[in-house]
């Protein structure tokens, strides 16, 4: 039997995400720390290039300026490109704070 939409939770997915090209850390338990680049991001999630092979359903901890470590889960993956969810929503001050230094910082890890 189909299960009943929740009608008033946000569609996340929806966020709008914002093109970035930064170059951070991320780590798993499996394969330690990693090199990835940030290629979109929003408040929810982001999309990162890696070369770690990565499963749907992977935890990642994200190192990212201003938000610090925030740990993300691996909804899809293809060629290379993966996008996660994040496990908190970043704050509003903090994201737009956050997408300053991502400019400004060039490709310095948190």
């Amino acid at each position: 039997m189909p299960r009943a939409s929740n009608s008033h939770m946000p569609e996340l997915r929806r966020a709008t995400r914002f093109p970035v090209d930064f170059e951070t850390i991320g780590e798993n338990q499996k394969y330690g720390e990693f090199t990835v680049k940030l290629s979109n991001i929003s408040a929810h999630g982001c999309q990162f290039v890696h070369d770690t092979p990565l499963n749907k359903g992977d935890r990642v901890v994200v190192r990212l300026p201003v938000a610090g470590r925030i740990e993300a889960f691996l909804v899809w993956s293809h060629s290379g490109r993966s996008g996660f969810e994040f496990e908190r929503v970043i704050r509003q001050p903090d994201f737009v704070a956050m997408l300053g230094k991502m400019e400004t910082s060039g490709q310095n890890p948190v």
